[in-house]
């Protein structure tokens, strides 16, 4: 249970959120696309920055988050890129 409010986006390069969650524990982030471009395609970077409380450092040393969350990471981005694939033959059709 949370909030995620855009707080800033540049024009084709960058999209920032302020991600605030009160389940289930307490934690204020922000999440940030960058979107470079390389040659005919371009680089979509999807990230994560706060401060993460005592309990999320205790649970840390236990769990891999990166393996928690990775696979929604990168089904997200496999939605992006299908979503812009589809628009884009679609505005070339």
């Amino acid at each position: 249970k949370g909030r995620l409010t855009i707080t800033e986006t540049t024009p084709s390069s960058k999209v920032a959120l302020a991600l605030d969650m009160e389940e289930p524990f307490e934690g204020h982030n922000i999440v940030e696309y960058t979107l470079n471009v390389n040659g005919g395609s371009t680089d979509v970077t999807w990230a994560i920055h706060g401060q993460q409380p005592y309990i999320g450092k205790v649970m840390s040393l236990f769990m891999d988050c990166d393996k928690m969350i990775g696979k929604d990471f990168e089904v997200g981005l496999a939605n992006l890129k299908a979503l812009l694939e589809n628009n884009l033959k679609a505005s070339t059709s």
